[in-house]
This record gives structure tokens, sequence and C-alpha cells, in this order.
């Protein structure tokens, strides 16, 4: 069976959210995706190595905060009862 093509696009949380902080990092170093071809290759692979580290950082610092809201609502919930 073919997908209802009317159907909203299911998307990784994630993966939008990485590209974003991609984004972000990349403009704050004057480029953006669709400029990086304008580097030489080796420029262009580090500058994207280094974006994608500060993505994955800050992702991970996204799950961790995530973490820590949802233990403290667990404890206050459990705490309440």
């Amino acid at each position: 069976m073919l997908p209802d093509p009317d159907a909203p696009i299911q998307t990784d949380r994630a993966a939008v959210l990485e590209g974003e902080f991609i984004a972000e990092f990349l403009g704050r170093s004057g480029y953006s995706t669709r400029s990086l071809h304008e580097l030489p290759e080796d420029d262009a692979r580090a500058l994207m190595r280094d974006a994608s580290v500060y993505a994955s950082v800050r992702l991970a610092e996204v799950e961790s905060r995530a973490h820590y809201i949802h233990e403290i609502h667990d404890v206050s919930r459990h705490s309440a009862s």
C-alpha cells in the first residue's frame, strides 16, 4: 500500500533540530548550507565537521534538560500523591 500523499509528513524532531543547530553555527561563521560550495572542499568539510560537533553538543544539552524536566515532574507528581 502506498502512503497517503495528503497525510502530513512525519519528521524526526532531533534531525530537524540538528539541522537548525548546524544552520546556526554556519550562520555565525558567515556561511549557509548553500554557500558552503564557495569554499575549498577541505575548508567546507572542516566547517561542516565543526558544525556537526556543535549540533551534537547542543542536542545532548537539549536531551539532558528534557530528561531533567521529566525527572522533576515525576518527583513532584509522586510527592503530591
